[in-house]
């Protein structure tokens, strides 16, 4: 049995740990709003974030961060990606050396254009810094439906023995060393999302959903191997798996968003309606800077990202994309003639 600390007590970071208790591991959770510990501890349930799914009397809640941090075997870091810096440095005096932090959401500083993991490491040096990501949503986790995501650490050791702290009968664990792949899939595939979402709130069809999925993971790709990401990373879980399930499902938070904004809504409204953090709308401004960094083309990000932030009309950027020059789908391959 571990000892745990779960940061952040959203509705991923309550299923979570909710997997870790049924684990048989001594699960604590923080979170900074009084309000959210004293209902959690009295209700054993997450009555906005994940209604109807209970919590065990052995989990304990806390807003102490010294409290949850200290002595712990490894902890688990679920704040929504905006509040990822600010929450890494409050713990870093009460980080010990090479303790385990295990990052599991998603998303691009904009500022630093760095990953979540690279945030961690920059405020908390002294941490062995994972990252936990896939297909997952934690409806369906907090439900104990089953769910396959990957570990990716430093350290083929690290991996592994996360691999076993949160692997069950319900919850598959691959291990990967590629963590900058796994967090660009995880970050760009919102983005994505929105777009996907915003096709579904103007009518179009499985053809254009297909189309933004097969045509999202090449932009991905594109500009994950660009940075020093792994090819076979995006063809996996943390990739086109992860894509298809954001895009897909009613659970998707920007799917849900792009949804309403394909509706008519505006940004500010659609964020307000769905009521939690829209990671995609965070991470479009940043994917557009990488892009231009690296001098990767990102035609589907970029016309998101107008549409977010330029006023451009949904469908103009869809007319655009569509005729864009016509070209190969894959200029690797060679002809016979």
């Amino acid at each position: 049995m571990a000892k745990v600390s779960v940061i952040g007590a959203g509705s991923w970071g309550t299923a979570l740990a909710l997997l870790l208790s049924k684990n048989g591991h001594d699960v604590t959770m923080w979170s900074i709003l009084e309000d959210e510990i004293r209902m959690l501890d009295k209700e054993r349930e997450h009555k906005s974030k994940l209604p109807g799914v209970k919590l065990p009397d052995t989990m304990k809640f806390t807003t102490d961060l010294k409290e949850a941090v200290e002595g712990k075997d490894f902890l688990v870091l679920a704040v929504p990606s905006t509040f990822t810096r600010g929450t890494a440095k409050n713990m870093c005096p009460y980080v010990a050396e090479g303790q385990i932090i295990v990052d599991v959401a998603k998303g691009i500083e904009e500022a630093t254009l760095m990953t979540l993991s690279q945030q961690i490491e920059d405020e908390i040096p002294q941490a062995d810094v994972a990252v936990l990501s896939g297909p997952s949503h934690a409806e369906e986790v907090g439900r104990g439906l089953p769910t396959t995501v990957v570990v990716g650490a430093k350290t083929e050791k690290t991996a592994e023995y996360l691999q076993q702290m949160f692997a069950s009968e319900v919850f598959r664990v691959y291990t990967s060393p590629d963590m900058l792949g796994m967090e660009l899939g995880g970050s760009l595939k919102n983005v994505i999302a929105l777009a996907a979402g915003i096709a579904d709130g103007m009518g179009y069809g499985d053809n254009t959903k297909a189309a933004l999925i097969t045509r999202g993971i090449a932009e991905i790709a594109r500009l994950g191997v660009k940075m020093g990401g792994a090819v076979e990373t995006f063809s996996g879980l943390t990739g086109i798996g992860d894509l298809i399930v954001t895009c897909a499902s009613v659970h998707s938070r920007n799917r849900k968003a792009g949804y309403l904004m394909g509706q008519g809504k505006s940004m500010q409204e659609a964020m307000d309606e769905v009521q939690m953090v829209v990671e995609g709308v965070y991470s479009a401004k940043a994917a557009v800077k990488l892009g231009e960094k690296y001098g990767v083309s990102l035609p589907i990000i970029n016309k998101v990202s107008e549409v977010l932030f330029d006023g451009k009309d949904p469908k103009e950027a869809v007319n655009e994309l569509m005729l864009r020059d016509n070209k190969a789908e894959h200029t690797a391959l060679p002809w016979e003639k």
